[in-house]
């Protein structure tokens, strides 16, 4: 089954996203990208993954149009932010999904808030994707 995550940035929740698919089933072939790629992915969101054991150090953000020709199970859209703009993918796709989440990267305030708000995000992604990869992606 072939998957892209798509964000703007590619460097935050579409990389944790990817990498917690991945840590569920190494079968999925799971690809990240984003319309507007940034230079590395956030270290934060690298920290927080550490912390429950997946390692996307090695992940890099990646642009959108290296994917668009492809063809994929799902292609999943995980920017809810209002002032961010999604990808539209154009690509030959089997289903089309939006599991949108806050941008950690944006969080503001003390250092412990802005450390919570990654933890926060990131457990609701692998919760929302725990649950799609359960019901719906995994090869019985």
């Amino acid at each position: 089954m072939k998957i892209l995550i798509l964000c703007t940035g590619n460097s935050c929740r579409s990389q944790m996203a990817q990498g917690f698919l991945q840590s569920f089933d190494k079968n999925l072939m799971v690809r990240s990208a984003g319309t507007v790629p940034a230079r590395q992915v956030n270290q934060k969101a690298v920290k927080v993954m550490s912390e429950v054991g997946i390692d996307i150090s090695h992940h890099t953000p990646k642009m959108v149009d290296q994917y668009i020709n492809d063809e994929w199970d799902y292609v999943i859209t995980v920017c809810d932010d209002a002032n961010e703009t999604c990808p539209a993918f154009l690509g030959k796709v089997k289903h089309r999904l939006h599991i949108g989440f806050e941008d950690p990267s944006h969080a503001t305030g003390t250092d412990e808030f802005i450390w919570s708000e990654f933890r926060r995000v990131r457990d609701l992604i692998k919760d929302a994707f725990y649950k799609l990869y359960s019901n719906d992606l995994k090869i019985k």
